[in-house]
């Protein structure tokens, strides 16, 4: 993951990653260490099974703390600032399949991507499809299935954003 290009959040997104930063090491990451110490003390060495779960928790902990404070010291903030009714990133478009069926989409950077919250990131097939184009324009996607094409029907700074 080691990259010099921004990684683009919303303030939201941003406020999230700074959030999950501090709960893991806070929170988890000592609970952990905690949890090692009373498995390493009880001295049953015969069965080392929940030592070696909880060491590769705590490695994915202390992963996910490296990954999350390298997303936050390469953080760009986005700023919607919809002119001329064209795709950014941090806006929201609306768009329409071919068959009719409209959805809407924000378009955010990797590190808040969750496409089950309308958030898909800036470098998936839709997304790269749909920024810099302008409302009344149809992208095409190559997918697995086959092309899928979408028409533009609005773009706004508003979030598309859900709390969690």
């Amino acid at each position: 993951m080691i990259s010099e290009r921004p990684i683009f959040v919303t303030k939201e997104g941003l406020v999230e990653l700074e959030a999950e930063l501090e709960h893991l090491r806070t929170d988890k990451r000592p609970k952990m260490v905690e949890q090692m110490q009373e498995a390493k003390g009880d001295g049953d060495w015969m069965d080392q099974t929940e030592y070696m779960l909880i060491e590769e928790e705590l490695a994915f902990i202390d992963g996910r703390i490296t990954e999350l404070q390298f997303m936050i010291d390469h953080a760009e903030i986005i700023a919607p600032g919809n002119e001329d009714n064209i795709v950014n990133i941090g806006e929201t478009a609306v768009i329409q399949t071919s068959d009719g069926e409209m959805e809407q989409y924000t378009i955010v950077g990797v590190a808040e991507a969750n496409p089950t919250l309308g958030l898909i990131s800036n470098e998936s097939p839709l997304g790269k499809a749909l920024l810099g184009r302008k409302v009344g324009d149809v992208v095409a996607v190559h997918a697995p299935m086959g092309e899928i094409r979408y028409q533009i029907l609005s773009v706004s700074a508003t979030s598309a954003r859900v709390h969690k």
